[in-house]
């Protein structure tokens, strides 16, 4: 049963009249008192609830009212509803425990979307963590460690609903398999799975690039151009590096994020879109939120549900797996010998610190072995930059063996840096890192570039 919750007679029938119609059973309150005795008598499958009555225009009696909900169903999802201009009171709905939030006038599509994505992911909660059969393909996902299968735990049970998923973790820890493992299970799989790296779209050609635009639109518009977001209909877009768009942009992908429709510049008619949203950070948005420069309205848009994947470092009982993985990848991409790794090698390949986690260590392995050309690598045979000046590979690991991690990790910057004379572009490049990790871990190692 879904409960409606609108003092707005009209709303009400109008809600009543299409969720009926998609074959929910519906219940309709007109303000709190009525309410609250549905919620203490009966177990709504699903609240959908106006922000504002007519007592009050603030919102604070919509929000008394999703807290006393909580307390009697603390699991049931509670879909708000309030107008564009009044968002921020969704806001604070979504930090007292909502779902999700829609603006009047909502689109009906979207709003059965919703609806639907929450049933779903109710469900699969309360199934809690019972085992899933993946269909994907795990070629390219390798690994046994318990944080890697928590995460293709959670992607099996969230993989066929529709919630917008955030993934978070550092550079080169694997965010994009792992969007592309939620695709793959879910039932958009025969449809499109569009990448877009937000940090390489500068901001004038943002709407261009995602809404797309019409010949003629502006100066260099020679001919129609697809947007993103219409390529990617029906399936799947990934949004990596969230948290390198800037908040003009922002605003205007929370629009299409909210109701499922874009304008292609030039061309003012509204174009409906049906795409699941899959993004993906190494910045920490909640930190953002706080500083003002990540609109938080979008942060509960996007991250229904949050799989955070952990370092290399923390997951150290993959890492022969990974090795002899790109080893085995190297060797057939480019019509070489098998390479395989001695065990003071893959001792030592896994007390590394990996600041750039999996895409560092494919790097490492792959450059080792064109470099070498040995059939069996020894410690002594990797990246010099991992080991201390002037040392022979025995005196390199017992040195590292008196290290901390942390040690480690400076030393290896350092030396990376001074490879490369400075340059932080083709320091962070050869880490696996990006510049702003770069930066973050110059700052706390207080190293002056």
């Amino acid at each position: 049963m879904i409960l409606i919750i609108d003092d707005d007679s009209t709303v009400r029938s109008s809600l009543s009249f299409m969720l009926k119609r998609a074959g929910y059973e519906i219940k309709t309150a007109s303000g709190p008192c009525e309410a609250m005795e549905i919620v203490r008598n009966e177990a709504p499958a699903l609240i959908l609830m106006d922000m504002n009555f007519t007592l009050s225009t603030t919102g604070e009696e919509g929000l008394t009212l999703l807290k006393q909900v909580k307390i009697f169903h603390p699991d049931v999802p509670v879909i708000l509803m309030t107008a564009w201009g009044s968002i921020q009171l969704a806001v604070q709905g979504m930090r007292a425990g909502a779902f999700d939030f829609i603006t009047k006038p909502w689109n009906n599509a979207a709003l059965l979307q919703r609806i639907k994505t929450a049933l779903e992911l109710s469900a699969a909660s309360e199934q809690g963590n019972k085992a899933h059969e993946l269909t994907l393909d795990r070629s390219n996902i390798i690994g046994q460690s318990k944080g890697l299968t928590d995460v293709l735990e959670t992607v099996a049970r969230i993989a066929r609903t529709n919630a917008s998923i955030l993934i978070t973790g550092e550079s080169g820890t694997g965010k994009e398999l792992i969007a592309e493992a939620i695709h793959a299970n879910s039932q958009r799989a025969k449809h499109p799975f569009v990448k877009v790296n937000l940090g390489g779209i500068s901001q004038s050609l943002f709407e261009s690039e995602m809404f797309g635009h019409k010949k003629g639109a502006f100066t260099d518009a020679v001919s129609d151009r697809t947007g993103r977001f219409e390529m990617a209909n029906k399936g799947t877009i990934f949004l990596d590096e969230i948290g390198e768009l800037d908040l003009s942009c922002q605003v205007k992908l929370l629009r299409v994020l909210q109701d499922q429709t874009f304008e292609v510049l030039g061309d003012s008619r509204p174009r409906k879109v049906d795409v699941r949203v899959v993004a993906a950070t190494n910045a920490d948005l909640q930190k953002m939120v706080a500083e003002h420069t990540f609109r938080e309205d979008l942060f509960y848009r996007i991250n229904l549900i949050t799989i955070k994947l952990p370092a290399l470092r923390e997951r150290r009982d993959d890492i022969p797996l990974l090795a002899r993985h790109f080893a085995t990848r190297q060797a057939e991409t480019n019509g070489l010998p098998h390479t395989e790794f001695s065990a003071d090698a893959l001792d030592f390949l896994s007390r590394l610190p990996y600041p750039g986690n999996i895409r560092e260590l494919k790097n490492l392995i792959e450059r080792t072995i064109l470099v070498c050309g040995k059939p069996i690598l020894e410690a002594a045979d990797f990246d010099i930059r991992y080991l201390q000046h002037n040392a022979s590979g025995k005196a390199a690991e017992a040195s590292l063996a008196g290290m901390t991690l942390e040690e480690i990790e400076r030393q290896t910057i350092l030396q990376t840096m001074e490879q490369h004379n400075g340059n932080l572009s083709q320091v962070a490049s050869s880490l696996g890192i990006s510049r702003a990790s770069l930066y973050r871990r110059l700052e706390k190692y207080n190293i002056v570039p």
